[in-house]
């Protein structure tokens, strides 16, 4: 009886470790399909208010501006250039910067219209 007690001790010594990898624990879990979908779902939202919808604001704004522009219209070009406008072509500008002085610009490179008469101001 002592014999068949130390075998079965052996015997359940050596199978322990087999039975403990045969049974795997459980892994963590990961974001449910709901949660995931609502986490891009927010991703976009912010996406578009923080970034697109102030972008494409801003675009409708500069193409209101370049259409609004007209001849003796004082305006600010990319290069930080201020001068009025003498001739309005379709994509170009004749800009008078000085006296007799005049450049030609394209109308996406106006930033900005001017107040009149902030040109004797300065």
């Amino acid at each position: 009886m002592r014999k068949l007690h130390v075998l079965l001790g052996t015997l359940f010594a050596l199978l322990m470790p087999a039975i403990a990898a045969a049974e795997p624990a459980p892994g963590p879990q990961g974001p449910s399909a709901v949660m995931q979908i609502l986490f891009l779902g927010g991703f976009v939202l912010i996406f578009y208010f923080l970034v697109w919808r102030p972008q494409s604001k801003r675009a409708k704004e500069h193409r209101e501006l370049l259409s609004g522009l007209n001849k003796n219209d004082e305006v600010l070009v990319n290069g930080g250039i201020a001068g009025k406008i003498v001739r309005v072509k379709d994509d170009f500008l004749v800009v008078e910067i000085a006296d007799k002085v005049e450049i030609k610009v394209q109308k996406m490179a106006v930033t900005a219209a001017l107040p009149k008469g902030t040109l004797k101001d300065i």
